[in-house]
């Protein structure tokens, strides 16, 4: 024979936290990104690497170039004359990293 015991709990939120659906944080998180453009600085915090790794791995990396370049409508600005600064669209690259993070990694299939 199963039991059930019906309790009545108070549960003290401290200050500065709420409580938010499941749904509503995950759009939150999605939305996060949107209209935020990260520098190298900012890309290199994300990838935990030094600048000249993203370049030699990523960014000129012939098959990335293509689809990251925003002259040939990607979402990485290239900077075309010395002292210029790179721009990445940060929620596009978020994604792009997730979805390529083997690759990149994967010094064989460069």
């Amino acid at each position: 024979m199963q039991q059930k015991l019906n309790l009545n709990v108070t549960v003290q939120i401290p200050e500065g936290y709420v409580i938010v659906d499941k749904f509503e944080l995950e759009e939150l998180q999605k939305n996060q990104l949107d209209g935020v453009y990260w520098s190298m600085q900012d890309l290199q915090g994300h990838v935990n690497r030094k600048q000249d790794w993203i370049k030699e791995n990523i960014l000129y990396i012939p098959k990335f170039k293509k689809e990251l370049d925003a002259s040939l409508g990607g979402f990485v600005f290239y900077p075309y004359k010395k002292g210029q600064p790179w721009s990445f669209h940060a929620k596009r690259m978020m994604k792009f990293l997730d979805e390529n993070f083997s690759a990149i990694h994967d010094s064989k299939q460069k």
